[in-house]
């Protein structure tokens, strides 16, 4: 077992390469010691955008917690996954500690705690870093530096890891990459204006410098790799070691949970479990940051499409639940705002922006799963109370608790509270 300052235990990890190859030693370790644990529930937790182990873990030390007070008669056994994503440093975490996550004002130029975690996920490439870096701070006139910077920005996203082939809702590479950068920088730096001062009155004619918004597409183009990345890990990595689990230790009942890509990672291995496996009793997504039509049989939008996930919460024996908050900025604003200029007709919806865009760019964190027929729809409170269904996928608004969180990303990681670990072991009858 790792990290002895763990708040619970037992406690394992699993590490996972962006490719999802498990680590080895890591993997067996848990396949082997959980049954002489006398674990009965284990609750597998994947981390959304971090930039190292440390935030990781720090995520699982305080969300779990309250859990061995909250199910104290329960045989409880906790995995977290470790994969690589990315977080840019002005996205503040509510309540974690300066080390963990930066509490500075956003800035248009790259911060060296950010041109690190560029550098790890697009390794080789620090000169092309460099160069995004100092346009953003020399903001050279005209349009034509807005289109060398957008030239740059493309640049990244082909030399980065592609998306794979099984892992992604989208058809295509998202043009909001490849198309006008002053037009797509102009609209980013509208939305964030709004996200810092919602609710003030409009300023005349004037309209923000889309300088302003640029650093948020280079932030974009680093969340569709994430957002790629997260499918593979959990079709290709967590999947399969799931299935592994169920083979050498079949009663044990296993609960995973996700928030933002780790959403989509969890939901991802659902189309990685081997056949016939039905240890997965419970799937509870936190401010999940992917289409809310991915379980979808038909998109309404496009009846000829379904969702990249179709049917696969049938993989569960027990209910789906997806919190969502209207709170959420990454997922209320820019989520949909990216995928609607991606030209994304199986992604996104949110906040004021996605009033404006419409439900076809919605994300699960936002308003919960769509279009999938029977799905509950409940408040906190009324989950709490419970029993949840048995089986389906169970909408929760989690506003109550998920509503602090400055800009850019609003309230999107606030989600280490005593309710939601209640809400993981309502989900999966763990009393």
């Amino acid at each position: 077992m790792a990290d002895p300052g763990m708040s619970v235990t037992p406690y394992w990890e699993l590490t996972f390469d962006a490719d999802g190859d498990v680590d080895g030693a890591e993997r067996d370790r848990l396949v082997a010691q959980v049954g002489e644990h006398g674990v009965r529930d284990l609750i597998v937790f994947a981390h959304g955008w971090n930039n190292d182990r440390s935030g990781a873990t720090a995520l699982y030390r305080r969300f779990f917690a309250p859990i061995p007070g909250l199910a104290p008669r329960a045989r409880i056994g906790y995995v977290g996954v470790i994969w690589p994503s990315m977080q840019f440093s002005d996205e503040p975490i509510p309540d974690f500690p300066k080390a963990v996550a930066a509490t500075a004002p956003p800035t248009a130029a790259l911060d060296p705690d950010t041109r690190r975690a560029l550098a790890a996920v697009f390794p080789d490439r620090a000169d092309l870093i460099d160069r995004l870096a100092r346009t953003l701070d020399e903001r050279p006139d005209g349009a034509q530096g807005l289109a060398e910077f957008g030239r740059l920005v493309r640049e990244l996203v082909d030399a980065g890891p592609g998306p794979g082939t099984a892992d992604t809702e989208e058809e295509g590479e998202p043009r909001v990459f490849t198309e006008d950068a002053a037009t797509a920088c102009g609209e980013f730096a509208e939305a964030l204006a709004a996200v810092r001062s919602p609710g003030a009155p409009s300023q005349g004619f004037s309209i923000p410098n889309p300088w302003e918004g640029a650093k948020e597409l280079l932030r974009q183009a680093t969340y569709y790799r994430m957002k790629g990345r997260a499918g593979t890990v959990g079709e290709r990595g967590l999947g399969p070691v799931l299935g592994a689990l169920a083979g050498a230790a079949p009663g044990v009942r296993v609960h995973l949970a996700g928030h933002s890509f780790g959403g989509r990672l969890v939901s991802f291995a659902l189309r990685g479990l081997p056949d016939g496996v039905r240890s997965v009793k419970s799937v509870t997504l936190l401010q999940g940051a992917f289409s809310h039509y991915a379980f979808a049989d038909r998109v309404p939008q496009a009846p000829d499409k379904a969702g990249a996930l179709k049917g696969r919460q049938r993989r569960i024996d027990g209910p789906l639940v997806c919190c969502h908050s209207h709170f959420d900025a990454a997922l209320g604003t820019f989520y949909p705002l990216a995928s609607r200029l991606a030209g994304d007709d199986r992604s996104c919806v949110g906040g004021e922006i996605a009033a404006v865009l419409g439900p076809q760019w919605g994300a699960m964190g936002h308003d919960g799963v769509q279009a999938v027929p029977g799905t509950a729809q409940l408040d906190l409170a009324a989950a709490l109370n419970g029993p949840l269904p048995a089986s389906g996928c169970v909408n929760v608004d989690a506003a109550a608790v998920v509503r602090r969180g400055g800009p850019p990303t609003g309230a999107h990681s606030d989600i280490v509270h005593p309710e939601l670990a209640r809400l993981v072991l309502t989900a999966g009858r763990i009393t």
